[in-house]
């Protein structure tokens, strides 16, 4: 068997794990959540909209007190939705189940760079969290 064959294996393994069906199921009730969706295509709209603001060559000296305050109120709107998105049970589960899934990737991706740099992939010991040196680190995050 040659490593992209036992590369596949594992993300098969990967793909079987509690991590990835957790996060798989989380991602689908994201879909599935009407409201949740109807407040990102909002959420979308609203920062087009400030893009569209920010953009316009069409805006004139006089107009842009009132520019400003559309802005503004557009911000608002934006922040107001991006809490309720965030606050939503669907996302917390998501982001719960997004973060095990980078844990375990990140795990695998330290084990295979320290094994790369030298070490026994056996006994290479992961370290978690980031201790702001790179020199001791086993891959970013």
């Amino acid at each position: 068997m040659d490593i992209i064959e036992m590369t596949r294996k594992l993300g098969v393994e990967i793909q079987n794990s509690d991590e990835y069906k957790k996060f798989a199921a989380a991602k689908l009730a994201n879909d599935e959540d009407k409201q949740l969706q109807e407040n990102i295509g909002n959420f979308n709209l609203i920062r087009m909209q400030i893009d569209q603001c920010l953009t316009d060559e069409n805006n004139k000296e006089e107009d842009k007190e009132a520019l400003r305050s559309k802005i503004n109120d557009l911000n608002v709107k934006l922040k107001d939705l991006y809490s309720k998105i965030m606050a939503s049970e669907s996302m917390v589960n998501y982001n719960v189940a997004k973060t095990e899934l980078d844990t375990l990737v990140n795990q695998i991706n330290a084990i295979i760079t320290l094994t790369v740099n030298g070490e026994d992939p056996m006994t290479c010991q992961i370290s978690e969290g980031c201790s702001g040196s790179c020199s001791t680190c086993s891959g970013c995050h």
